[in-house]
């Protein structure tokens, strides 16, 4: 899954211009002016009644709410908590913004609502239907760059609402990792003792995790790493790659998935690290080498997956660090003489960010070759499966099928139309700063 594009974000505790009337009836009038209006032009004792008797507002409530950029937006309440005081306008709503991304839940005040917008009954599959419209093609280009979401998702229809039940509400709201605070998309599942714990203190190198920031500092003064526990084997400028074996670095993979899983949505946490390798991409200054996100593969895959998870972490999106992340992993197969694919199912999203790779690499060799190769010569000087490149082909309208085979339709104009339309490459892989061996299990 990817956000999409929201307005810029303000304060929290901005008012609305225009807001709507009081959504509670026991503030406080205003003193001066405002004070003595309220008191010779009184709330109706209908509505006033008719106010108490929605609160405290049922799950599953669908009403208006204030968002960060100071307009309201339909929300569906999906959780409530008391707080401190006992009366019916004592509670927390946690609240899905029905137009936007999950990543983009949160927990608000009885203030933030307009409860004269309330909806009784709302049709699932017409709100579904019309959120899927919000998004624009220039709003899904721009996920393609930020977020990548594949493999891992295996989810029917009743996996998914049994999914999304259980991971309704975000356990962890902000996370410390290095130099930013970031702040988190989704659940994931901590172990129980952090259950509490709304923001998380991570090590940028061994990605242990604390409670509070006095344990990160005293962890930091004995924690002797200053990049991940594994192989370098990429580096060029300040950009570094290192291979970390699941196996031999059980803690640091599975405290990988944990802080992964808060920005991946439909990601399976495995707790079994030690069939995956795992390639941590890094910026390298004179303090250490920090991750900027990674991918996952397995060590022996039957269906020639050369990647099983992939994900660019919030404060590096943008910057071209995804579509490196996918070009890399190509670049091994091509290493291991094999070709290779994500793994599947991919999400709609996570397809558009491949389609956008398959569409510029094979377009540039088209150019280069005008159009004199076959599917199989573009499959070995890739990498990429034959399968993959058919269906790229095929959605870009370049290839027909003629006396029982296929022919790929080259003309220059058209390549050079659909090259722009697949927008910039990112950062290129250079392969002469790649240092590395296919992964050979040890007997």
């Amino acid at each position: 899954m990817g956000s999409i594009d929201t307005p810029t974000i303000t304060d929290n505790g901005s008012t609305h211009s225009h807001a709507a009337a009081p959504a509670d009836g026991d503030h406080k009038p205003l003193p001066s002016a405002n004070g003595a209006q309220a008191e010779a032009f009184p709330e109706p004792e209908a509505t006033k009644k008719r106010r108490s008797s929605m609160l405290p507002l049922e799950v599953g409530t669908r009403v208006m709410c204030r968002w960060r950029d100071d307009k309201y937006h339909p929300v569906k309440v999906i959780e409530r908590r008391k707080m401190h005081y006992d009366e019916p306008s004592g509670y927390e709503y946690y609240v899905h913004y029905t137009e936007f991304n999950r990543r983009l839940d949160e927990w608000v005040k009885l203030e933030q609502l307009d409860l004269d917008s309330i909806e009784t009954v709302v049709d699932e599959k017409v709100e579904d239907k019309v959120t899927s419209l919000k998004m624009t093609r220039h709003q899904k280009r721009k996920i393609d760059e930020t977020h990548v979401e594949v493999g891992h998702e295996e989810l029917d229809a009743a996996s998914l609402r049994e999914h999304e039940e259980f991971t309704k509400v975000k356990n962890i709201s902000t996370i410390e990792l290095g130099r930013y605070e970031i702040e988190t998309w989704y659940f994931s599942p901590f172990p129980p003792e952090y259950n509490d714990s709304l923001k998380l203190y991570f090590c940028e190198f061994c990605l242990n995790f604390m409670k509070r920031k006095e344990q990160l500092q005293r962890h930091m003064r004995k924690c002797d790493l200053k990049h991940p526990p594994g192989d370098e084997i990429y580096r060029s400028g300040t950009l570094s790659m290192f291979e970390v074996d699941g196996k031999k670095n059980k803690v640091y993979g599975q405290n990988l998935c944990y802080l992964a899983k808060l920005f991946l949505d439909h990601k399976t946490l495995y707790y079994d690290v030690d069939l995956f390798l795992f390639y941590i991409l890094c910026e390298c200054d004179d303090r250490g080498c920090h991750m900027v996100g990674y991918f996952s593969k397995e060590k022996h895959s039957e269906e020639s997956y050369n990647l099983a998870c992939i994900l660019t972490l919030p404060p590096y999106q943008r910057k071209g660090y995804g579509k490196f992340l996918i070009a890399f992993s190509y670049e091994l197969s091509k290493k291991e003489g094999k070709v290779g694919t994500p793994e599947r199912p991919l999400s709609d999203l996570g397809l558009l960010s491949y389609r956008g790779y398959w569409t510029r690499v094979l377009l540039d060799i088209l150019k280069k070759h005008k159009g004199n190769i076959s599917i199989k010569e573009l499959s070995d000087m890739t990498a990429i499966k034959a399968e993959d490149i058919l269906t790229t082909l095929q959605s870009l309208e370049l290839i027909q099928y003629r006396k029982g085979q296929h022919v790929i339709c080259a003309d220059p104009k058209v390549l050079d139309r659909h090259l722009k339309a697949a927008g910039r490459g990112g950062l290129e892989v250079d392969v002469s700063k790649l240092i590395w061996t296919p992964y050979k299990e040890q007997s």
